[in-house]
This record gives structure tokens, C-alpha cells and sequence, in this order.
């Protein structure tokens, strides 16, 4: 499988986002695009998640853990087809990603600045 995007957040493939950090101590969680509804890319706010470092505050999304997350620049929020629950991360690099992202046609691109 072709990794089109890397760093020590996540792994994205032509097929699927990998959340490098997910689970508790730090098991990584694999979704697979197809099953992604759109993910949306926000400013860091303290509504959205700037200082949800791991975990959930809301019960309606979860992030991963990232202890840099204050510092970001960007959030994506990734709501998933079927499922009520959203995954909210972070990556090292926002352009970069959303640019690959939005180039493989998967998922729908929601920004919001």
C-alpha cells in the first residue's frame, strides 16, 4: 500500500487514515476512508479541541493523543458515515496533508478559516 503522507501523528494510504496514537497506552486506530462521511479543517479553537491534549471532553469526538496540539495550526475534524461519534487530530504539517488528502479524491474537504 502506498503511504502518501507520514509523521509521528498519523499514516495516510490511498485507502486509509492511520491515528498513530488512539488508544490507551498508545495503540494506533486504522479508518478506512471509505468510511469517512467528510472531514473539516478549523482553526484551533477552545471549542474545538486546542487543548483536548487525548481524549474526549464532549463524548461526541475523540482525539488522539498530542501533546503539541496547542501549538497547531490547524484541527481536522473527521465525522465518520454511520456513527454519531467524530475523531477530531492533528498532523505535524496541515497543508501538506490536507493538500494530499484533498488530491486523492476519497474523502470530502471541508475548510473552514
Amino acid at each position: 500500500m502506498n503511504t502518501l503522507y507520514t509523521d509521528r501523528l498519523v499514516d495516510l494510504t490511498e485507502n486509509a487514515l492511520v491515528l498513530k496514537r488512539y488508544y490507551f497506552p498508545f495503540g494506533a486506530r486504522r479508518v478506512e476512508l471509505a468510511d469517512v462521511a467528510k472531514v473539516r479543517v478549523l482553526r484551533p479553537t477552545l471549542m474545538n479541541g486546542k487543548w483536548r491534549l487525548w481524549g474526549t471532553g464532549s463524548f461526541k469526538t475523540w482525539f488522539p493523543l498530542d501533546l503539541h496540539r496547542p501549538d497547531r495550526e490547524r484541527v481536522f475534524l473527521m465525522e465518520l458515515k454511520r456513527q454519531w461519534r467524530q475523531i477530531g487530530f492533528t498532523v505535524e504539517h496541515w497543508e501538506k496533508f490536507r493538500d494530499l488528502l484533498r488530491a486523492s479524491g476519497s474523502v470530502a474537504l471541508e475548510e473552514t478559516v
